[in-house]
C-alpha cells in the first residue's frame, strides 16, 4: 500500500524565496505542495480552512504579521519548519516546538533532514504541545519580543524546601538541570529545587541569557568559560563556577550554541 504524501504550505513575504523552496520541494517524492502565500493574512485564512496541512514552511520575520503571530491566529497548530535568514531566531523557533529551522539560503541537505524528521514524527494523533491551551499566549509573547516590544523577564526565582521559600538571583544561577523528575537551579555549585520544568523556564527566562543545551539542561550563557568540541562532534561546556562544572551539549543544540557564542 502506497503511503500518502505529506501536504505542505509555504509562507514567505519574498516571492523568490517561495519559488526557490517550491522548486527544491518538487524533487521530494514524499511531499506535495498544497499552496503558498506571500501575504500572512491570506495564509491564515487558508490554514484555518477545511484542508488539513501536514507541514507549514514558515518565514519568521515578515512585515505586518510575523511567523509567531501567524501561528497564534491558527485554530489548529500544524507541524512547523521555520525558514529564516537569522540564526538569532532559531532559539525562538525551538521554543514553539518546531520540527526544524532552515537558515536561508536553504541548502538541499538541510531540507532533506527536515523532511526526514517530519516523516518520522508524523503521528496519527497530534502531540500534546499542539493541543496545549497556553500555546497561543506563548506565541504572542514571542511575537512581541520579535517586534521589539518590552518583555519583563524575572530577575529572581523561588526555591522551596518544605515550608521555607528562598529567592535566588538569576545572575548567580549558572544553570538549571532536571533529574529524578525534579528541576534544580545551580548556584555556587549547590543545587536548589525549583517548582518549574526546564521547558517552562526556557519560555519564561530571557532567551538572550538562557539557552537550552540539552533536554535536561538550561544554561546561563554568562557563566560559560570554554566549550570543547571533539572531532566526533561531541561538545562539553565548562563553567566559570568554583567547581568548573562540565555540561554536555546535545548535537541538535550545538549549532544554536555556536551561533549565540559566535564560534
Amino acid at each position: 500500500m502506497e503511503t500518502a504524501k505529506l501536504s505542505a504550505y509555504l509562507v514567505d513575504d519574498e516571492p523568490l524565496a517561495i519559488e526557490r523552496l517550491a522548486r527544491m520541494l518538487s524533487n521530494c517524492d514524499s511531499l506535495r505542495i498544497a499552496g503558498s502565500a506571500t501575504d500572512p493574512s491570506e495564509a491564515i485564512e487558508f490554514l484555518n480552512g477545511p484542508e488539513n496541512i501536514d507541514a507549514l514552511f514558515l518565514d519568521i520575520q515578515m512585515p505586518g504579521i510575523n511567523g509567531f503571530e501567524l501561528l497564534s491566529r491558527l485554530a489548529v497548530q500544524p507541524f512547523v519548519i521555520f525558514t529564516t535568514a537569522y540564526d538569532q531566531y532559531a532559539l525562538r523557533a525551538f521554543e514553539v516546538n518546531s520540527i526544524d529551522y532552515l537558515l536561508k539560503p536553504i541548502e538541499t541537505e538541510q531540507l532533506q533532514r527536515a523532511i526526514a524528521k517530519l516523516g518520522r514524527l508524523r503521528p496519527v494523533v497530534k502531540p500534546d504541545w499542539q493541543r496545549n491551551p497556553d500555546l497561543p499566549a506563548v506565541l504572542k509573547e514571542l511575537s512581541a519580543s520579535l517586534l521589539g516590544q518590552r518583555v519583563d523577564y524575572p530577575r529572581r526565582i523561588a526555591s522551596r524546601v518544605g515550608e521555607r521559600i528562598s529567592f535566588l538571583d538569576l545572575d548567580a544561577v549558572t544553570h538549571f538541570v532536571a533529574h529524578d523528575k525534579l528541576t534544580f537551579a545551580a548556584v555556587n555549585g549547590r543545587e536548589h529545587c525549583v517548582d518549574q520544568t526546564i521547558a517552562d523556564l526556557e519560555v519564561k527566562l530571557d532567551p538572550a541569557r538562557f539557552l537550552r543545551i540539552h533536554r535536561a539542561v538550561l544554561l546561563n550563557l554568562d557563566w560559560i568559560n570554554e566549550v570543547n568540541v571533539s572531532f566526533a562532534g561531541k561538545a562539553i561546556v565548562s563553567l566559570k563556577d568554583s567547581r568548573r562544572t562540565q555540561l554536555p551539549v546535545a548535537r541538535d543544540r550545538l549549532r544554536l550554541l555556536r551561533s549565540r557564542m559566535e564560534f
